[in-house]
């Protein structure tokens, strides 16, 4: 059946019938069979027969279902998607439990949404993670139970990373950060040097060890006044006993791997070291004569031997770019300096300051704040202050600016100059980790935490985030700003540059397809928008799960993943 418009004519003019008519054959032949006369009808009924003879819903669209709630799911999606590919859920406990799954609900959250525990358990109502992992109902004292129970699962994880991520006679980098704590109660808890800029306040400190490609392994928790050097032998202890790894070589900065600690790494047998000089130490180089700055007229690179450093590789490289900026910072702390001290010189003319003492009390100030007093002769003394460059000072510091030693126990054999080169500047992998970690990516700080087991549960949850995060990251390359074609630069002392493809990414902000390049939060948030519906027919009490369609990026993203857009 169907309705039919058959024009006809009248004295009047045209008329059009609206009739419901069945279509048969007789004989071979198509005939028509009128049922009913619609043309009285107005033309909204007509509309609804119409719709009704060819089975579609009857009525305004919009009152056919109700949406009860929509939540964000995409993200989620791609996070516990991502985690449970790597089996880091199955790493954390082989079988499911419920401490397991709130640990990895906190390691996701982490990633999605960083707040305390009181807020994420909140937030598990806010999108699909927390039905996703049937720990909705939870509150935050079983997120603290949780993270007790992970703390101690933490040494077979991390031995498991390790199987994974380290081998035998390989790379691994090792460096530490520090993190500032608000209050006064957690045993960790000591003033030390803060690299977050926050002298006044207690911190503890971590470090992390990770692979050569900078994917984290492992993490200890220290006190916040242990000297770097000193959380080396823990290092160490842990990659030889807990991993089994029986040879291998750490690389570490001027200020972790010092004189001391590579003494103490010879007496232990099996590990290796790359790390580089520091400034008084390559100084003394230079007035020895073992180092000749005469050598980089036509060079950058070059690998020397001393007595001072008997049995090591020093490999010396200059940059002119690096130079650069060491000269333009130096110049620009000694004019601050100056403005700082010609108001002194001020002061003391208009008669303000008449002691030695006085004098001699602010200028320290002032020295004590640019560092660079050793390169201004000072004239103190009662009713007098004045002050000239050590130009000498200066152009001895200056011969020395964009030199760089690289000092490593690993044999050429193993590798080269230029690979010794290459592998201390991987430690930049370490720096990113932590710089992702303590920004508002995942949030370290503030640390919400007092009992020192919360601390160190809250930092390796922090770190296996990390871990996700990290395979993301690659995994989405194509999607971001990240220079996935990163070409291996052939002079490993000139500054690294970007590729092309990276490049114009940056320049027209969008990929070839004309989708916009996104941050790794602007395509979570984009994954956001992919909604879980659920969806119920008015006046009944049945309802249904609604998955929305995802968008090109969102499918992109999914696929990526090797992931699809799935309830």
């Amino acid at each position: 059946m169907h309705v039919a418009v058959v024009p006809s004519r009248q004295r009047s003019g045209e008329y059009s019938s609206v009739l419901v008519r069945q279509t048969y054959r007789e004989g071979g032949k198509v005939k028509h069979r009128t049922l009913a006369n619609l043309s009285k009808l107005p033309t909204a009924a007509v509309d609804a027969v119409r719709a009704v003879l060819r089975g579609e819903q009857v009525g305004p669209l919009a009152e056919s279902f109700e949406i009860l709630r929509a939540l964000p799911h995409g993200a989620v999606l791609a996070i516990l998607g991502e985690l449970r590919q790597l089996g880091l859920d199955k790493l954390i406990a082989a079988r499911p439990r419920r401490e397991r799954e709130l640990s990895v609900a906190m390691i996701a959250s982490r990633i999605l949404a960083p707040a305390s525990k009181l807020a994420t358990v909140r937030s598990w109502q806010n999108s699909t993670l927390g039905s996703e992992l049937g720990v909705e109902d939870a509150d935050e004292d079983e997120l603290y139970s949780a993270m007790d129970w992970l703390l101690r699962a933490q040494p077979q994880v991390e031995a498991r990373l390790a199987e994974r991520h380290l081998s035998e006679g390989g790379l691994v980098l090792y460096d530490l950060t520090s993190v500032y704590l608000e209050g006064s109660k957690c045993e960790l808890a000591k003033r030390g040097y803060s690299r977050d800029g926050k002298r006044g306040l207690p911190q503890i400190e971590f470090g992390l060890l990770t692979n050569r490609e900078g994917c984290p392994v492992a993490v200890d928790v220290f006190e916040g006044n242990l000297a770097d050097p000193m959380t080396v032998a823990a290092q160490v202890d842990k990659l030889k006993h807990r991993f089994g790894i029986s040879e291998v070589v750490m690389v570490g900065d001027r200020g972790m791997l010092t004189s001391a600690r590579i003494e103490a790494l010879k007496e232990v047998g099996g590990v290796g070291w790359i790390s580089a000089l520091r400034s008084i130490q390559i100084e003394a180089l230079v007035n020895s004569g073992d180092l000749q700055l005469s050598l980089f007229d036509q060079r950058n690179l070059v690998e020397i031997s001393s007595p001072r450093f008997a049995g090591e590789r020093l490999v010396v490289c200059k940059n002119p770019a690096l130079a650069q900026d060491r000269a333009r910072k130096r110049e620009e702390l000694l004019l601050a300096t100056e403005r700082e001290l010609d108001k002194v010189v001020e002061a003391g003319r208009a008669g303000r300051l008449q002691s030695k003492d006085g004098i001699g009390l602010r200028v320290g100030k002032i020295v004590a704040r640019y560092k660079v007093g050793k390169h201004l002769r000072l004239d103190i003394g009662d009713n007098h202050f004045s002050y000239q460059r050590d130009v000498e000072s200066i152009a001895a510091e200056a011969a020395l600016d964009g030199l760089y030693v690289i000092r490593s126990s690993v044999s050429a054999d193993q590798l080269s100059s230029q690979e010794l080169v290459r592998s201390y500047k991987l430690l930049a992998g370490v720096e990113r980790a932590f710089k992702t970690m303590k920004s508002v990516d995942l949030q370290v700080r503030p640390v919400h935490h007092w009992l020192a087991d919360r601390v160190r549960a809250h930092i390796f949850i922090c770190m296996l985030a990390y871990y996700v995060r990290w395979h993301l990251e690659r995994a989405w390359a194509p999607l971001l700003f990240a220079d996935e074609a990163k070409p291996i630069a052939t002079d490993v002392v000139a500054p690294a540059r970007r590729s092309a493809s990276a490049l114009a990414k940056a320049h027209t902000q969008r990929l070839a397809d004309g989708i916009p390049v996104h941050s790794f939060r602007s395509l979570l948030a984009e994954l956001a928008t992919l909604t879980k519906n659920t969806v119920r027919v008015p006046n009944s009490v049945v309802t249904f799960d609604k998955l929305a369609n995802p968008t090109p990026l969102q499918e992109r993203a999914l696929q990526l993943l090797s992931l699809r857009a799935t309830l």
